[in-house]
């Protein structure tokens, strides 16, 4: 079973930053892809940026040019470096895994933009 544990969210002013990790219980290179996701009150869940093994990645279009998703290979962890936060990216960050068709979340970190 894949566990995945998300950390580093918090309270934040606009304009600030914040960085997340998502952390897998098992080598990240089996998976396809590891992807962050996000969930306002009240709204569906969207996604936010992704990476995959060959190292590609791809971000939201509220996101580009102020996330960074990478990966720390050996400490098995994927990252999401969030500049120039805005109220509307309040939501509660979730991670993903996918091995071919299985996919693997995380319980979430809260991310909170407020001044």
């Amino acid at each position: 079973q894949v566990q995945l544990v998300e950390s580093g969210g918090g309270l934040v002013q606009p304009g600030g930053s914040l960085k997340l990790s998502c952390a897998a219980s098992q080598n990240i290179f089996n998976f396809n892809s590891v992807g962050w996701y996000r969930q306002a009150p009240g709204k569906e869940r969207d996604f936010v940026a992704s990476i995959n093994v060959g190292g590609r990645t791809d971000y939201g279009d509220s996101v580009k040019g102020r996330f960074t998703i990478s990966r720390d290979n050996l400490k098995n962890t994927v990252y999401l470096q969030m500049i120039n936060l805005k109220p509307e990216d309040t939501a509660v960050y979730y991670c993903r895994a996918n091995i071919l068709s299985k996919y693997f979340w995380g319980q979430g970190t809260l991310v909170t933009v407020r001044g």
